[in-house]
């Protein structure tokens, strides 16, 4: 765990992140009742911001202390530094749970019992692309979906939007995401 938290601390001091909410969360926070929410990696805490802001109390959970330290402190949110393989989720607590460019597929059957009944998930991360075509792909493999792999994953869930769409990452390089909004039920 600590060469991890080490690797990512490191990226976050030189690579660039993004600043700006999401764009699927700002899309569709409407969607979600008041309550808790969970921010998966959250990063610098672009979107656990936006979600306090919006009246969310938020555990926002990251690996990076670094990051962590980069959350504002507020009454409505707590910070969580823990390693995410080990990560134990609380059941059936939180009104949205949010997850933007971060995938650990054993982490599916957690979300779902971690959601409330009506509880929102929000997702989106990358896909596997041929790079032939000019697309850029994660160096693991295990870190970008399969073609329509979050609606099979999350079929249980009433499915409120999906798509992959072409983006540009923050160094200019071609990539696709998903991008997956569905409800318990």
């Amino acid at each position: 765990m600590q060469e991890d938290k080490q690797r990512w601390n490191e990226k976050y001091l030189v690579a660039p992140m993004p600043k700006e909410t999401s764009e699927i969360l700002v899309e569709n926070i409407f969607l979600a009742l008041k309550g808790r929410a969970l921010d998966i990696a959250c990063g610098m805490g672009r979107n656990t911001h936006y979600l306090a802001d919006s009246g969310f109390e938020v555990d926002a959970v990251d690996l990076s202390d670094y990051a962590l330290e980069q959350v504002k402190d507020a009454k409505n949110i707590t910070k969580i530094d823990a390693d995410l393989d080990t990560y134990v989720f609380e059941e059936d607590i939180y009104t949205l749970i949010l997850k933007v460019n971060y995938l650990d597929r054993k982490m599916f059957p957690k979300i779902i019992k971690a959601l409330k009944k009506e509880g929102l998930f929000i997702c989106e991360t990358f896909v596997k692309t041929p790079t032939s075509q000019g697309y850029h792909n994660p160096t693991n493999p295990d870190f970008h979906l399969d073609l329509d792999e979050l609606p099979k994953a999350f079929s249980s869930l009433e499915i409120i939007s999906y798509e992959e769409k072409d983006a540009i990452n923050l160094r200019g390089e071609k990539v696709r995401i998903a991008s997956f909004v569905g409800k318990k039920i």
